[in-house]
């Protein structure tokens, strides 16, 4: 742990109430969770984009893009997927401060680390999706080739085959995995409605 004895933190003149009322919006995270598969980074990159095109000022946090950076460094023991989870989740908090409507696709498969990304948010400014699909149907879909990989033992520690995933016990939404993408989205939109996050005004 870093010596933190003398960093101080700094409060400035602008604050996130001031960049979500430039933005019409509040500040929040769409946390994506599920299996490899699942179809979380899909329905991430399609909310987004509907968001967009409302208007909303947004990001896509993308578990492959964020190790290509980020977290370069990380491979998949479970420390190194601990990091990683947190690391994004500090970013999305920054993120969040900017007043941004955040989407991240990431497996994150414990139910731990999870938490403790939900704990650096305020309340409704953390929501976590889980995205259902049965590891059979992830695995039929298997569009990077992974779960045959997994079978033949050439990756190790890939979860839902020799690793485990820890679903939600109480998202604050259970997405079915199966259906369409557009009622996955308007559960979504509901969901920021609900919780005054976005306004859609008719």
């Amino acid at each position: 742990m870093a010596n933190t004895h003398n960093i101080v933190w700094h409060q400035h003149m602008v604050d996130r109430q001031l960049r979500e009322s430039h933005n019409g919006h509040k500040g929040a995270v769409l946390w994506f969770t599920g299996l490899s598969g699942s179809g979380k980074s899909t329905l991430a990159g399609a909310i987004e984009h509907q968001l967009a095109s409302m208007g909303s000022k947004t990001y896509l946090l993308d578990g492959d893009n964020i190790r290509h950076g980020l977290c370069r460094d990380l491979g998949f023991s479970e420390a190194d997927r601990q990091e990683n989870i947190r690391r994004v989740g500090e970013v999305a908090k920054l993120m969040v401060d900017a007043g941004l409507i955040v989407a991240t696709a990431f497996i994150s498969p414990f139910q731990s680390d999870r938490q403790k990304v939900r704990e650096l948010f305020s309340p409704n400014q953390f929501f976590e999706l889980y995205v259902d699909t049965p590891v059979s149907v992830c695995e039929q879909r298997d569009p990077k080739g992974l779960y045959q990989q997994a079978r033949e033992g050439k990756i190790k520690q890939f979860t839902g085959i020799d690793s485990p995933y820890e679903a939600p016990l109480n998202p604050d939404l259970h997405l079915d995995g199966q259906q369409p993408i557009s009622d996955s989205l308007s559960q979504i939109i509901a969901l920021l409605l609900r919780h005054h996050i976005i306004q859609i005004d008719y």
